[in-house]
């Protein structure tokens, strides 16, 4: 397989290259995009991990590579440009810290009880804007309301993509994203405030 480009329409470009011949699937596919936008896939993976509590234990590196590993084994999907592949990776990505939460989670339930006091409680608790699991919930309630709105939030929240990027993934015009991001946000902010 040729060496894929380095700018992003190149990537697309290539992909498409790719697709017409029917090679834009499989193992060397993948492995190509993640070495042309493995800086990409760090960065997506530091803002989502900018939302998490300070003290976690995956690292932004850490992050990208189970993001990779988990979407290498996915012969089947066919790239079609650069911002599918990283909509895939971010949706990869927060799938796995919602994981990694709950696992988290479940193995402070099974710990030995100690008792604290009111000044510790206050200490270890998380503030509500770094609970990816409240987040993961209501963005799934939410796209029992509008699965299109939702699917903009994950891509501009959690993956960091811009508007035009998104728009592009999608298939929907610019305004569409900023309507659907606007509605998104305020039914999100409303949700989260009850919780």
């Amino acid at each position: 397989m040729a060496d894929a480009p380095d700018s992003p329409l190149q990537i697309t470009d290539w992909l498409r290259s790719l697709a017409e011949r029917g090679l834009a699937s499989g193992a060397d596919a993948s492995s190509a995009l993640f070495q042309q936008l493995y800086d990409e896939l760090r960065r997506m993976a530091r803002s989502h991990l900018r939302r998490e509590d300070p003290g976690h234990t995956l690292s932004a590196t850490g992050l990208a590579h189970e993001a990779w590993f988990r979407m290498a084994g996915q012969d089947r999907t066919e790239w079609k440009n650069r911002a599918h592949f990283l909509a895939v990776a971010s949706t990869m990505m927060r799938r796995i810290l919602v994981n990694h939460e709950l696992a988290r989670r479940a193995a402070k339930r099974d710990a030995e009880r100690v008792l604290l006091t009111g000044d510790e409680l206050a200490a270890i608790g998380l503030p509500p804007d770094r609970d990816i699991v409240a987040v993961h919930d209501a963005l799934a309630a939410f796209e029992q309301v509008d699965e299109r709105a939702a699917r903009v939030v994950e891509l501009r929240f959690f993956g960091g993509l811009e508007n035009d990027e998104v728009a592009e993934v999608l298939g929907i015009s610019l305004a569409t994203v900023k309507r659907d991001w606007a509605l998104a946000r305020a039914w999100l902010a409303r949700e989260l405030a009850v919780r």
